[in-house]
């Protein structure tokens, strides 16, 4: 088991906030998850712009091509997160073995088992599950695009002969290995410097968003989304009987991590499954207690009366009206705070779940004001929402979900130093 850190300033401040204390300083993530990261064009620019060192930025999250955020980055730009993660990619092949790849001007390192081929007329890039070539690809990326869409390889009929065992097929038993990685990787991070962000993969509640299982070479069952949300309203039983079994491998596989490396983790990611859009929400709160509510109440029950982590949940869009329902079931921290959808203006939520809920991220809009907008537009965005959101703590720092490629490197940089100017305003 890995032993308990030290407490140092970048950690006691996360730890301040997301305990609802007013910390020293606006902590700030970027890279902590695959919901709070940067586009690797962009981790790019900002190497340049702070004058690192020269070298290729490797792709940690192949579908939305996601950078890793090295420490002399993270240092640049203030971070105070650490990111612990699994090393299987979202496409089911691990990070190792990095080799170049090129698209759109870029040159970046992607894994070994990254393989594509382009397609001979339209361009794109096909890519291939857990890099097996023989099987069908599972991602697409069109000529010029930036990042992969999944691809849908539902069978037939898989929502009028659902079976359960089809639809879990990723959700496995982590093995002795998986731990033995997990270990390994949790030592590197426990430091005490960073508040460490815990994204293992198949250890919490599976997420609609995951349903295409981009990682299986021959998935089975409902895998497309919107066949799913059909199958929420027509057979809310197997979507039952689909979370019991989620959450059953999701406990023993938290345990097991517990027992390896509990005392190096702070926050754990537990889904990233979206229930807002951008003016209403995918389903009713009645549907939501009924169906999902359970599901996470127990896992998040098992989390705070097993360990110390306090637990983050991502949902994109209008979703306030869930959060009185995922306080209720355990929830700590709400991501990605999506302040231009309908009912999630900032000084609103701030004024009614202070104290209740920590806002990780709704520093600035990636819609509008981020990719479009001018510096100082970037700057008084960002101005506004630390001082909301940072009131009696209860916030954490990031972008409205992750900064995408072609947004404008001095907006990054206006952002990025809008946030420091806060800080410095305070101290």
């Amino acid at each position: 088991m890995t032993p308990a850190k030290s407490i140092g300033p970048k950690r006691q401040r996360v730890l301040d906030s997301i305990n609802h204390r007013t910390p020293d300083h606006v902590p700030v993530d970027f890279g902590g998850c695959n919901v709070t990261g940067m586009h690797a064009s962009c981790v790019a620019a900002l190497r340049d712009h702070y004058g690192l060192a020269k070298r290729l930025v490797k792709i940690i999250e192949p579908y939305q091509m996601l950078g890793l955020i090295e420490d002399d980055l993270k240092e640049a730009i203030g971070v105070d997160v650490a990111r612990l993660s699994g090393r299987t990619t979202m496409f089911g092949f691990d990070n190792q073995g990095w080799k170049p790849f090129s698209f759109n001007g870029l040159t970046v390192l992607v894994p070994e088992a990254f393989r594509t081929v382009t397609e001979p007329e339209e361009g794109g890039t096909l890519i291939y599950p857990r890099g097996d070539t023989s099987a069908k690809p599972s991602g697409h990326m069109p000529k010029g695009g930036f990042f992969f869409d999944a691809i849908i390889r539902q069978e037939e009929d898989q929502r009028e002969n659902y079976d359960v065992d089809d639809n879990t097929a990723q959700y496995t038993l982590l093995s002795d290995a998986q731990l033995d990685e997990i270990e390994q990787d949790a030592r590197a991070v426990n430091t005490g410097e960073y508040a460490v962000f815990a994204t293992l993969g198949n250890t919490a509640l599976g997420d609609i968003s995951g349903v295409p299982g981009i990682d299986l070479t021959h998935p089975k069952g409902v895998r497309d989304i919107a066949e799913w949300y059909m199958l929420t309203a027509s057979r809310p039983d197997v979507v039952h009987q689909f979370y019991e079994r989620v959450v059953e491998t999701g406990i023993a596989n938290l345990e097991k991590i517990n027992a390896r490396v509990g005392e190096a983790i702070d926050i754990l990611f537990l889904c990233g499954t979206d229930f807002g859009t951008q003016t209403s929400t995918f389903c009713s709160t009645k549907t939501f207690d009924s169906l999902w509510k359970p599901h996470y109440t127990e896992l998040c029950n098992w989390v705070h009366k097993n360990t110390g982590w306090k637990i983050f949940k991502h949902s994109c869009g209008a979703s306030e009206r869930f959060f009185e329902s995922m306080i209720e079931a355990g929830v700590d921290i709400i991501n990605p705070v999506q302040c231009s959808a309908r009912g999630m203006d900032a000084r609103f939520l701030k004024d009614k779940y202070k104290g209740r809920l920590v806002f990780w991220g709704g520093g600035v809009d990636t819609q509008h004001v981020l990719p479009f907008g001018t510096p100082e537009e970037v700057r008084a965005q960002v101005l506004e929402r630390c001082e909301i959101f940072s009131d009696g703590g209860g916030f954490v720092f990031d972008a409205i979900h992750n900064v995408q490629a072609g947004t404008p490197l001095e907006n990054i940089v206006a952002m990025i130093d809008a946030v420091k100017e806060f800080n410095g305003m305070r101290h």
